[in-house]
């Protein structure tokens, strides 16, 4: 993967988007609207990016939706992946406000997607993965594979096995392996 994803931000910009998060949520759960979204502290935050945000309650998977590729201002999708992470996730229903006063938050932006080169080049904790074929698709964040403390091999076959596909789906030739870099926090 080039080198060009060097995307950071400061704290100041963290606790920020952070707080987005919490103020969309509780803001759905109240009835507000989007022109309730704080302006954000730094122009850094009006870039473009793809962006998921996931929720946790007691340590297990809440919610977690996102964007691949960036459509608005870092600060616009993180505070429209919150509501829809919390609301609109067909895995689960629809979060209650007892639910919200327990959550973790996590938010991962992502680096523009390439094809990945060579399999042997993924970097666990470091590379997302996205598994394509004909009409199927599937994503893992980076931080996954190192949650569930897997190996190279085990990450593509838990990408293919997101996807739908046979867990050794990404050794065909007819499957696309894209990769990506995070910032998670």
């Amino acid at each position: 993967m080039s080198d060009k994803f060097n995307f950071s931000l400061t704290d100041e910009e963290k606790e920020y988007l952070k707080d987005i998060v919490k103020l969309s949520i509780l803001s759905e759960l109240k009835g507000g609207t989007d022109r309730d979204i704080p302006i954000p502290p730094t122009d850094h935050l009006r870039e473009v990016f793809g962006a998921f945000v996931t929720l946790n309650l007691e340590g297990n998977l809440r919610g977690c939706i996102g964007h691949l590729k960036g459509t608005a201002p870092l600060f616009k999708t993180i505070w429209s992946m919150a509501r829809a992470a919390a609301f609109d996730d067909s895995r689960f229903r629809p979060l209650t406000m007892t639910e919200f006063e327990k959550l973790d938050y996590e938010i991962s932006i992502l680096s523009p997607i390439e094809v990945c080169p060579d399999t042997d080049l993924i970097e666990i904790g470091k590379h997302g993965l996205i598994m394509q074929s004909e009409r199927l698709s599937g994503l893992l964040l980076p931080q996954v594979a190192v949650e569930w403390k897997w190996d190279r091999q085990q990450f593509l076959t838990q990408t293919c096995v997101k996807a739908g596909m046979a867990p050794n789906a990404w050794q065909d030739e007819d499957t696309t392996i894209l990769w990506f870099e995070a910032v998670v926090f």
